[in-house]
């Protein structure tokens, strides 16, 4: 079974990776823009038919939220017509294909957790692109979207590493105390995919198509989310509330985007982890990197 990942140097293709060895059943292939340029169709078609996988996993986006306010041209290329020709290559050969979307699609005024059914009405311009990939893979008879929300892992640019390095820096920070989600740890959505491909690959007919929701168990705001990281990563740095409305950024977010993850159990039998175990799991593989770079350096 070959598995092809996109957006391989990106923190969930970096999770993906490390599970890789303990997929026996699987033979990966990973590329990220070197390798592949997914925003070139031509390109991405005569890859597809050469290596001819079974299943193609999207990690691949165009994630600067902010930037892509003043991008909007490359913010598409990477979110909405770069998954174009993946829904192109895979109905050539006949792959699966599972696509990594957001929970910006939704405009936050909902106050309980947003299901898969639930009116779109992205407030950015990377909301509305993400938008725009989904439906693409919608188009497609064998394509999965999975919504994520606030994805970090041990590695890349995220709002946990980005905490512990102000922790380290600073005696306080503020954050947005007046918006709410589901942080959401790469390895378990990684695993989460995964287990999707397992289950499809042994009893196809398991499959089925649409849009489904995965993220830790649990909901918290990002003032909540930083304590626990200050906490968890041992900082001595104040962490003070504040709204958004005293922090504007150029991209409007969502105020609650909390997503509502039944289906996914109901359908491929996934059920995801506490929100705040993640997190001390997460911080538990930061630590352990720190600790092995510093002893390669002894």
């Amino acid at each position: 079974m070959k598995i092809l990942v996109t957006g391989s140097r990106g923190q969930l293709g970096y999770e993906l990776q490390q599970f890789a060895a303990s997929f026996p059943q699987g033979r990966f292939v990973f590329v990220d823009i070197d390798e592949l340029d997914i925003t070139d169709g031509d390109e991405v078609m005569e890859f597809v038919s050469l290596h001819r996988p079974e299943f193609i996993i999207n990690t691949a986006a165009y994630t600067a939220v902010d930037r892509a306010e003043d991008e909007p041209v490359a913010a598409e290329r990477v979110n909405a017509f770069a998954v174009g020709h993946l829904v192109k290559a895979a109905f050539s050969v006949n792959a699966y294909l599972l696509h990594v979307s957001t929970d910006y699609v939704f405009d936050g005024k909902k106050t309980e957790p947003y299901v898969e059914t639930d009116a779109v009405n992205p407030l950015s311009v990377y909301g509305r692109t993400k938008l725009e990939g989904e439906r693409a893979v919608q188009s497609y008879k064998r394509g999965i979207v999975v919504r994520t929300s606030w994805l970090y892992s041990s590695t890349g640019n995220n709002f946990v590493r980005t905490m512990l390095r102000l922790g380290g820096e600073r005696d306080s920070v503020r954050v947005v105390n007046d918006q709410v989600g589901s942080p959401t740890y790469a390895a378990d959505l990684a695993a989460a995919l995964l287990r999707i491909v397992a289950k499809v690959a042994v009893q196809p007919g398991l499959f089925e198509a649409g849009i489904f929701h995965y993220t830790n168990a649990g909901a918290c705001s990002w003032y909540e989310f930083a304590e626990k990281i200050m906490h968890g990563g041992q900082c001595d740095c104040r962490v003070e509330p504040c709204t958004t409305e005293d922090y504007p950024t150029k991209a409007r977010r969502p105020a609650h985007s909390v997503l509502g993850c039944g289906k996914i159990q109901r359908v491929y039998d996934v059920v995801a982890p506490a929100w705040d175990d993640a997190l001390k799991r997460c911080l538990k593989a930061i630590i352990a990197k720190q600790d092995a770079g510093k002893n390669e350096n002894l």
